[in-house]
């Protein structure tokens, strides 16, 4: 037997994993690590990414990029994703992941549902923070209505007034 001086009633029980709603997230990657893949014949890069700011704060997502791969068109996704995160962070030629580390950025996540497993979050692209106002199209202040004419008066008003 253990002896335990725990007290649950102020801890939040809430699980850290159940999914977060699709959206953009302002977030800055804080870990990198090449791995091999299940079947040993390729590699890739996972990236730890946190969120900075807002109600998910502090939570962690998951980014796996197949940077080398058998299958071209996997390689293909992973170089457009990493590409994307490389302009997001403003780091274009990239020796060493840690190079994308702590440059804040916006991550869009979209809601995977598993039938297994349940939902789940999938990264979907990177841009840079502040890109979603400065790519919103210009558009010209609207001209003000104009002001209605003042109604002429009305004849019995007239009469009550002298």
């Amino acid at each position: 037997m253990a002896s335990l001086n725990f007290d649950a009633s102020g801890i939040d029980t809430t699980s850290q994993f159940d999914a977060i709603p699709a959206g953009d997230y302002e977030a800055m990657v804080t870990e990198s690590t090449m791995k091999n893949t299940k079947d040993g014949t390729g590699q890739y890069l996972e990236l730890t990414i946190e969120i900075q700011a807002g109600q998910y704060q502090g939570r962690r997502l998951w980014d796996r990029l197949n940077l080398s791969n058998r299958n071209p068109k996997a390689v293909e996704i992973a170089q457009k994703q990493l590409a994307q995160l490389c302009h997001a962070t403003g780091v274009l030629q990239v020796q060493d992941s840690q190079q994308l580390h702590n440059r804040p950025m916006v991550m869009k996540v979209a809601v995977k549902n598993d039938p297994e497993r349940g939902p789940s979050n999938e990264i979907k692209g990177y841009k840079a923070k502040g890109a979603a106002q400065q790519a919103a199209p210009f558009q010209a202040p609207r001209a003000a209505a104009p002001a209605a004419p003042a109604a002429a008066p009305l004849p019995w008003a007239a009469a009550r007034a002298a």
